[in-house]
């Protein structure tokens, strides 16, 4: 599809015009996404003792899968980053998008999202791995520790390199909501929160006992919605376009397989050790 299209962008405009709606739509519709994967999940995933399957196949299926996210985040990720640019048709949708929202979002929803994306701020996410680093620690989860730190520092790291390649500026922000400075592509927030609350979400599946494994799906579910919702928050408050956070959602996510599967790679080769 032509992206300079007027059908094109008069869609843009209206999905701008309606965007609180519409991210209450997108939001259920990830939340639902995910409950019905760990139904699939638990009905033909996780029920190792009745398969015909060995644990090695097991693993080497999770390793498939994982391997498939990443190469499918990736690839997302290159073609955002593909069409961005001075004169670029994604990038003057983009641009059409945050305008369009900055003239019809009402103050009261920007409030909130300006409250809900501290939810996502470096300081905030470095006090959670700080103060889950010294949980895992107190209760001696060495590996669990080591790949938690390394997940959302890592992911620090990368999101900083990605934008200095990059060096993309951001959309006008003058409410004075949320101020935001350095470049732009791939959103931080967004990748960071995907990683923090994704590593938050495992870690806490991964301890909880199994008296309590109904709780798993709604952690899991909350980690999806904070993580999206921080990310759309940027947006709404025009200090990221929506391709930066469809860029860092990308990122993160790749980045947060990656982590998890070390975890449990390692996991695995101290079960055989043993």
């Amino acid at each position: 599809m032509e992206l300079d299209l007027p059908a094109v962008q008069s869609a843009v405009q209206s999905l701008a015009r309606h965007a609180v709606p519409a991210f209450g739509v997108a939001l259920a519709g990830v939340v639902a996404a995910v409950c019905g994967l760990w139904w699939l999940a638990l009905r033909y995933g996780v029920h190792r003792e009745t398969s015909r399957f060995t644990a090695p196949a097991y693993l080497l299926g999770y390793v498939a899968l994982g391997f498939g996210l990443i190469l499918g985040a990736a690839a997302l990720f290159a073609e955002v980053a593909e069409n961005l640019g001075d004169g670029r048709k994604l990038g003057q949708l983009d641009l059409l998008f945050s305008d369009t929202i900055r003239a019809t979002v009402s103050p009261g929803a920007l409030q909130l999202f300006a409250w809900l994306t501290h939810l996502g701020d470096p300081l905030t996410l470095t006090v959670l791995c700080i103060a889950g680093a010294l949980a895992l620690v107190w209760r001696r989860r060495p590996a669990l520790c080591i790949g938690w730190v390394a997940a959302i520092a890592g992911n620090g790291v990368l999101n900083k390199v990605l934008k200095s390649i990059f060096e993309r500026t951001r959309p006008v922000h003058e409410h004075g909501l949320a101020f935001a400075d350095g470049w732009s592509f791939p959103s931080g927030h967004s990748s960071g929160s995907v990683v923090a609350y994704g590593m938050l979400a495992y870690v806490l599946v991964r301890l909880l006992p199994a008296r309590q494994a109904r709780a798993r799906l709604p952690i899991v579910a909350a980690a999806v919605a904070l993580a999206f919702t921080v990310g759309c928050s940027r947006v709404f408050l025009q200090v990221h376009f929506a391709t930066d956070v469809l860029a860092g959602f990308a990122s993160g996510s790749a980045w947060l397989v990656v982590c998890i599967a070390a975890v449990e790679l390692a996991h695995w080769r101290r079960g055989r050790k043993s």
